[in-house]
């Protein structure tokens, strides 16, 4: 189907429009070498996860960042589309460095970038770390 990025019995679906990307910034960040993962729950488990690129034109010219949505695309597809949870939006930003790095070192970060769970932050209280 156009628009959708498939892989083994698993459909992840495309962030298309600015306000899709924008709302998935407020959500959790997980950084990495390679990419900015940014995570927003929308509160629907029933509906599929949603997955968009960006790549910002300070990065290189039209041909390299086409090359690393592309990258980023095949990686998401193949390796990490099982491990989105349902009703959830994923936006990859990517840094530089995906043009470099060889695909299977691209494809396991992303994995475990997209695997990994939330740490527990610690409340605001206003105390003191060591009291």
């Amino acid at each position: 189907m156009a628009g959708e990025l498939t892989t083994k019995k698993h459909t992840v679906g495309r962030l298309k429009s600015r306000p899709q990307f924008l709302a998935a910034r407020e959500g959790e960040k997980r950084r990495g070498g390679l990419f900015l993962l940014e995570i927003l729950d929308r509160k629907q488990p029933d509906s599929q996860a949603r997955v968009g690129f960006t790549v910002t034109k300070k990065h290189g010219n039209a041909v390299e960042r086409n090359r690393m949505r592309r990258r980023l695309k095949e990686a998401v597809r193949l390796h990490a589309g099982f491990a989105m949870q349902a009703g959830h939006d994923y936006v990859v930003v990517a840094r530089r460095d995906v043009l470099k790095a060889s695909f299977k070192e691209l494809a396991a970060e992303l994995k475990s970038r997209v695997e990994t769970r939330p740490k527990h932050r610690r409340s605001g209280d206003g105390r003191p770390r060591n009291v």
